[in-house]
């Protein structure tokens, strides 16, 4: 179980912890110091919301219809290996984060709205938790809870970290080689978790 857990974390730090809006929504109100705690916990809330979701959603098509497992399965496994790629691609050309570009009104409503509309309304967060995190999660067996709660984890520890670490963090994540190292490292991990979902079965 506790191995299920490891690869429930590392499997959900390795998608999430990379440049995207939310991280740098996340960031942001951390630079300016605004309604920090709510943002971050309407974003880890929605992951677990997601995460869970998606690991009972594949529980209940396996029972019923194991065929349209494997064609979840090999779709996770594509997108794993298009992930990693475009990780190594960002690798070898990084990018910066300037986390203190724009700022909102600052009210709790309009933050809340942005955090949640940066969660809700991406494609990807589906993909990735409902479909990828919930396959990851079903070849564990017995243990895809426990992968579950991993994964979540990951979010619960992310998020607060970069929100209450941004003052310290932003000057590293603006550096291109910061990323470099980072989207690296994804790009090992979603390979290695391809590998993983392939002969899982």
């Amino acid at each position: 179980m506790f191995l299920s857990y490891l690869a429930g974390l590392g499997a959900s730090l390795g998608l999430i912890v990379a440049i995207g809006a939310q991280n740098a929504f996340v960031l942001r109100q951390g630079i300016k110091r605004e309604w920090v705690l709510a943002v971050v916990l309407v974003c880890a809330a929605s992951d677990a919301m997601l995460i869970f979701s998606g690991v009972a959603g594949i529980g209940a098509v396996v029972q019923g219809a194991p065929a349209v497992l494997q064609v979840i399965r090999w779709v996770g496994v594509a997108f794993l290996v298009a992930y990693g790629f475009f990780a190594a691609k960002r690798a070898l050309r990084p990018g910066t984060l300037h986390a203190a570009e724009g700022r909102g009104n600052g009210t709790l409503w309009a933050t809340l709205g942005t955090a949640l509309a940066l969660t809700w309304l991406n494609p990807h967060v589906y993909l990735d938790t409902l479909v990828l995190l919930g396959s990851l999660a079903n070849a564990q067996g017995d243990g895809r809870w426990a992968f579950g709660a991993g994964a979540a984890t990951a979010s619960a520890v992310w998020f607060p970290t970069i929100g209450y670490g941004a003052r310290a963090l932003s000057g590293f994540f603006a550096r291109p080689a910061a990323w470099r190292v980072l989207d690296g490292f994804v790009a090992a991990l979603m390979v290695s978790l391809a590998a993983m979902l392939t002969f899982s079965g």
